[in-house]
């Protein structure tokens, strides 16, 4: 059944540096590690490293020092073919959504699995699980033209997770949403970290930091410049 396994892998990044051909430095030796099942939030202005180390950490660019690990694998150093297969163990959740607009709710979460190479019966099955944890079941046939930016969201994030893979990383997902709607993503992405998934969420929004109470990496220039186990964030 989904969701009932509980995930056991870990992050680390080890004197970590990203410099573009500009010499412009994204990212400085930084290092730090995610421990299974942590919920950890990045935080910093634009242009501190926060969408670097995300592309990193989706093998989607390369450290020009440094390495970066899932468990114990250098995910930059795996071959072309592997890097698919990797990329399925982490669900993206974007501040734009990012749905197929021809396609129903229940469509979009089972395109994701049909990518994925799911069965059809998997699909029925993990479909309707998914819409009721994220509270939309009421939704399955309607399209993205007639949800709410909330609705959006969190139809965004039952795909996310419906091939249940090992990380959760949300990219700024309530920046477009209102407080009422921001409450109810942000709550959703605890229940999946209380599950047993990882949750790396990025974020401008020093109320989301306050109201989750979880760690904080505040990110400055390209360094990790405060690591905070009791969810703070000072700007």
């Amino acid at each position: 059944m989904l969701y009932t396994k509980y995930q056991t892998v870990m992050i680390y990044f080890d004197k970590v540096s990203k410099i573009y051909p500009d010499n412009s430095v994204a990212l400085d030796k930084i290092t730090f590690s995610i421990e299974p099942q942590e919920f950890v939030s990045i935080v910093g202005h634009s242009g501190a490293g926060k969408t670097t180390l995300l592309k990193m950490l989706l093998a989607e660019d390369k450290p020009t020092e440094g390495k970066v690990f899932i468990e114990s694998t250098d995910i930059h150093s795996l071959r072309a073919k592997d890097i698919n297969n990797f990329r399925r163990s982490i669900g993206v959740v974007f501040q734009d959504f990012r749905l197929l607009s021809n396609k129903t709710v229940f469509e979009n979460i089972a395109f994701a699995m049909e990518v994925a190479g799911r069965s059809e019966e998997e699909i029925q099955a993990d479909v309707p699980y998914v819409l009721n944890l994220v509270d939309l079941s009421n939704k399955v046939w309607n399209f993205p033209h007639e949800l709410s930016g909330g609705e959006k969201q969190r139809v965004a994030i039952a795909r996310a997770i419906v091939n249940q893979p090992d990380i959760i990383i949300a990219d700024e997902p309530t920046g477009n949403l209102d407080p009422v709607n921001t409450y109810e993503i942000v709550q959703i992405l605890k229940k999946i970290n209380d599950l047993g998934t990882m949750v790396i969420l990025t974020t401008h929004n020093k109320g989301v930091i306050d109201s989750l109470a979880r760690r904080v990496l505040t990110m400055e220039n390209g360094r990790i410049i405060r690591d905070s186990k009791e969810g703070t964030y000072v700007i």
